[in-house]
């Protein structure tokens, strides 16, 4: 063209083509920031563009295709995370597809359902406690233990249900709620079993065999109503009376205490003067068997002492007959102040005037002298 050589080559308008330059006298416009040697800021428009590059490198579809694999991807993960669940040591689960439980119970560990068509219920089947006419058991837990005793008396019973679960599906679909209805039986169990014994029984005498009568009858009720429940202990905590009668109550305690240590000791009294007469009268057997047994050998020695003079007097009648008068008489006049002067002898060198009586017997005057 004419003016592709004026001004060196540049253009119509003399501005001149060279150096890039356009035909006003400008260089081409270039990218901002787009070249290396440039010290502006990056263009953001070139930034999406390369990643739009990217992105079609990678994802099938390009940037809009890689939307919604990554929505898919989400939704993989937030059902997984769902569907994937954990039992513990302590628990059970039970499964549901469309809100119907399976058969099978989950024992501890990883499991898998299909959410959302199926969902699991989780139980702790570990012994728990329920706490019965204790403040902060319930709304009205302190009116829950005040019953009517045998005797007609009214005490604020306070115990607890020791129980654990052995049939998870029973105890999450057999009942509304497990924890309110089992509290309720327990209460009237507890009502049963106090009405019909005194009061004493529930404060200090029987409350052993009230917790098993209880147990028994709460167990009943449960496997009656399919619960799932195992009762494992009740236990009787507190027995007291209501707090507007708790100081008579206490005067009659104590009355109840002097009374039992009253009849301890009278108890006490009584075996003692009991044991001593018990011990008397055995002295006293004793002393009369002793008797019996020295007076029956003492006669039994006489009987042979008499039997053996007796079979002498056969061998010798006249001898023994002699001795046994000589023994005889010398036994009666043992102790006589008597004197027997033998006639036939003629009281031969014997004076006849001689006092011989009184010579056997001592004056006063003499015993005086004797003592001195």
């Amino acid at each position: 063209m004419p003016w592709s050589n004026q001004n060196g080559g540049g253009g119509p308008w003399g501005g001149g083509g060279g150096n890039n330059q356009g035909p006003w006298g400008q260089g081409p416009n270039r990218p901002r920031g787009g070249g290396s040697g440039s010290g502006g800021p990056p263009d953001l428009e070139e930034i999406i563009r390369r990643g739009q590059d990217q992105l079609k490198n990678v994802v099938p579809g390009g940037f809009n295709g890689g939307i919604f694999v990554i929505a898919a991807l989400l939704i993989g993960v937030f059902w997984l995370m769902n569907s994937i669940y954990t039992v513990q040591p302590d628990e059970r689960g039970v499964e549901l597809r469309f809100g119907k439980p399976k058969d099978e119970i989950s024992m501890p560990g990883l499991h898998f359902h299909f959410w959302p068509f199926e969902t699991v219920e989780i139980v702790t089947v570990t012994e728990q406690q329920q706490n019965i006419g204790r403040r902060g058991a319930s709304v009205n837990a302190e009116d829950s233990g005040l019953m009517l005793s045998g005797d007609q008396n009214i005490v604020n019973v306070q115990f607890s249900v020791l129980y654990s679960i052995t049939d998870p599906r029973a105890y999450l679909f057999n009942l509304e709620n497990p924890s309110a209805t089992l509290q309720q039986v327990a209460e009237s169990a507890m009502r049963e079993v106090v009405g019909r014994r005194p009061a004493q029984d529930i404060f200090r005498d029987n409350r052993q065999a009230i917790a098993e009568a209880v147990k028994a009858t709460i167990q009943s009720t449960m496997d009656e109503y399919g619960s799932g429940i195992a009762i494992n202990t009740v236990a009787i905590e507190d027995a007291a009376p209501p707090r507007e009668v708790a100081d008579a109550f206490d005067e009659v305690q104590r009355a109840e205490q002097d009374e039992d240590r009253f009849v301890e000791e009278a108890n006490q009294y009584a075996n003692q003067k009991l044991g001593l007469a018990r011990g008397q009268a055995a002295q006293i057997r004793e002393e009369a068997a002793a008797y019996k047994n020295r007076v029956v050998n003492e006669a039994e020695g006489e009987a042979q002492r008499f039997i053996s003079i007796y079979d002498q007097y056969k061998l010798a009648p006249d001898v023994t007959r002699q001795r046994m008068f000589l023994e005889t008489m010398e036994g009666v006049l043992k102790g006589s102040k008597t004197v027997v002067i033998d006639e036939k002898q003629g009281g031969q060198g014997v004076v006849p005037f001689l006092p011989l009586n009184e010579l056997g017997r001592t004056t006063p005057a003499q015993q005086q002298g004797g003592t001195q």
